[in-house]
């Protein structure tokens, strides 16, 4: 089982604008572009990063293969910043298709993506019950993981608990 910081770049879908100047409107964040997921195995020490890897693209929702680099297990903070800055680019990938717009602003919002991520990191989850309050609003693809695990008898049931529990 692993654990840390998931990072997507998304695409924002648009739509059609509907009431007044001050009505709501309706915000999609829809087909995902790119993934990093900053994890620990759950057996390795805090700040491994030991399952740190990245999808580079997608077949629609569906992730690629994962990708694995030695900079991002080394220094994941500083291979997120290099990743938002360079658009994709840095780890040898095409880049982004992302707006222009969104294309000149990403890069100086790298320093505030590594700072939320970090907030989220593995070294910040230090029990099942930290764990669980920071990805409870993912307990079902928790529980869909959980499910496919090969070998289920080699789970920690203490650790997995949190997420097994209906709510």
């Amino acid at each position: 089982m692993e654990h840390g910081s998931r990072i997507e770049i998304r695409e924002l879908a648009q739509h059609p604008r509907r009431g007044s100047e001050s009505a709501s409107q309706l915000t999609t964040v829809d087909r995902p572009l790119w993934r990093a997921d900053l994890f620990d195995r759950l057996a390795d020490p805090p700040g491994s990063f030991s399952a740190a890897h990245y999808h580079p693209q997608f077949t629609g929702n569906e992730p690629s293969a994962r990708f694995w680099d030695a900079a991002l297990s080394t220094d994941p903070w500083a291979w997120l910043g290099d990743q938002i800055t360079s658009l994709g680019a840095a780890a040898g990938g095409a880049g982004w298709p992302l707006d222009p717009g969104d294309a000149a602003e990403l890069p100086g919002l790298a320093s505030a993506v590594v700072a939320t991520a970090q907030q989220f990191g593995p070294a910040e989850c230090r029990s099942a019950a930290e764990c669980f309050q920071l990805t409870r609003d993912v307990q079902d693809a928790v529980q869909l993981m959980i499910a496919t695990v090969r070998t289920p008898e080699r789970l920690d049931q203490d650790r997995v608990a949190p997420w097994l529990a209906r709510t």
